[in-house]
């Protein structure tokens, strides 16, 4: 009897090089040569021992499909993408130069239209603020949600190359599940919408170029500053209960400004989106390698929204459609006309401060007062500092294999949820106090007095005594 060898024939499973349990799975390829040794006579033991090795392979994770309802969900792409936890908010996948990411999407695909943000906040706010010793002008850019009533505010910073808008599908499921809560998501320095220009043009560096400035230190003075004047423009005689959200470097910055402890009680809480020091020091090494693999430049804002679905840097389309045209913005007079739309932030601008945003996260993160969360897509993420501190209880984690490293966009649903629950289990109004040792201790002695009046006594004056004297016992 002949045997049949699965040797160099065996069914490939190719491991992509960030492998990640639960997100990024193994896909097979079934060639000729292995489709005839099923096809042979081979005994059936060997054939059942086969068919069942490829059937417990997992499929590959899908594409989170779109929200409203109507269309079909994009089709997934055949490579897997690279997951690695970057420095940049946009540095997670490196797609393949073989994805045609620019190729024209099929019928089945969903609309790569762009969406308003007046379908997520209810306003956007100009905060002006000046610098007379840098002769700067920093116009900042917000979008808002008020709170009503007594409700939280949650206060969010995106990461580096992204906007305020990476929050707003996050923001709208925040609504749904806590109406009376408030958002207020920013757009840092050289991104988004705010702009930094001159105050006096005509004084000696008024031609002058402006340098970049993403020093930590300058954009937490910038989110408080956000936030004071936010409270003064919207008439708010105190600030409301503040949560700080943070991705990537929004992480660090909400982590920074928590640590100074200068929003005092009304900082209830502060929130890390998949960043870690040490996984984020790491992936620095990487990151000028992935700037140079993804486009510079778009035909349109669709073709950039595409790119981020295609390439799984966004992998829900939805926020895809909102976020991506605030990181986009169309040349005057391009260099290249076919290809107008470029990004809004120079990444290669911010290499200078990447080691200042992440340098100490971990011992800051710890060492801050207030609730901490940490929602990371991976067990990969935590440095050792973290572990420790998780063991001991110090914070609370969350994880999100199905998501990749644009979290609140990928599963805005999911992490809104875990942020109004991580919002209720610190609520301080919510909270019923036991009564102080010493108010106890007047309350017994009270008591005891008061058992010790005689109530036929009052107003007797049997005793001599004035009317509503107390008789002793």
């Amino acid at each position: 009897m002949r045997r049949h060898h699965l040797g160099p024939t065996t069914p490939r499973i190719s491991h992509f090089e960030h492998q990640r349990p639960g997100l990024t799975q193994p896909t097979i390829n079934l060639n000729a040569a292995t489709i005839n040794i099923l096809n042979s006579p081979m005994s059936e033991l060997q054939k059942s021992f086969a068919k069942a090795k490829i059937a417990k392979l997992p499929p590959e994770a899908p594409m989170i499909p779109e929200q409203p309802a109507g269309g079909s969900t994009m089709q997934p792409i055949g490579e897997s993408d690279n997951d690695s936890s970057d420095a940049s908010s946009t540095a997670t996948a490196v797609p393949s130069p073989t994805r045609q990411l620019f190729a024209r999407p099929s019928r089945g695909f969903q609309s790569s239209t762009s969406l308003p943000w007046t379908d997520f906040f209810t306003q956007e706010l100009s905060l002006t603020q000046t610098i007379p010793s840098t002769n700067l002008r920093i116009t900042h850019h917000v979008y808002l949600i008020p709170p009503s009533q007594s409700g939280p505010l949650f206060v969010m910073h995106h990461g580096a190359g992204s906007s305020g808008l990476s929050f707003a599908v996050c923001a709208e499921e925040i609504r749904k599940i806590l109406p009376n809560a408030g958002i207020l998501s920013l757009d840092a320095r050289d991104h988004g919408i705010t702009e930094v220009s001159r105050i006096d043009s005509s004084a000696e560096d008024g031609n002058a170029e402006i340098e970049t400035d993403l020093m930590l230190e300058t954009l937490s003075l910038d989110l408080l500053f956000v936030i004071r004047e936010t409270q003064a423009k919207m008439g708010w005689e105190t600030l409301p209960d503040i949560v700080l959200v943070g991705h990537s470097l929004g992480g660090a910055v909400v982590t920074d400004v928590a640590k100074k402890g200068e929003l005092g009680q009304k900082l209830l809480a502060y929130a890390v989106l998949d960043i870690v020091e040490g996984s984020a020091m790491d992936a620095l090494q990487s990151m000028e390698k992935y700037l140079a693999t993804r486009p510079t430049r778009f035909p349109s804002l669709s073709s950039g929204i595409e790119w981020h679905t295609r390439s799984r840097t966004i992998r829900n389309r939805t926020s895809a459609r909102v976020s991506v045209p605030s990181l986009l913005y169309e040349e005057g007079t391009p260099i290249d006309p076919s290809r107008p739309w470029i990004w809004r932030t120079n990444l290669n601008d911010t290499k200078p401060f990447w080691e200042n945003w992440f340098i100490g996260l971990s011992r800051k993160f710890l060492e801050a007062r207030g609730g901490k969360l940490l929602i990371l897509a991976g067990t990969d993420r935590l440095d050792k500092e973290l572990m420790i501190g998780q063991m001991q209880g110090k914070f609370q984690l969350q994880i999100f294999p199905e998501a990749g490293h644009f979290i609140q966009e990928d599963q805005p649903a999911k992490t809104a949820q875990v942020l109004v629950d991580f919002y209720k289990r610190n609520d301080r109004s919510a909270l019923v106090l036991p009564p102080k040792v010493a108010d106890m201790q007047a309350s017994t002695a009270m008591n005891k007095s008061v058992g010790a009046i005689n109530p036929n006594s009052f107003g007797k004056g049997g005793d001599g005594g004035q009317p509503g004297s107390i008789r002793k016992p």
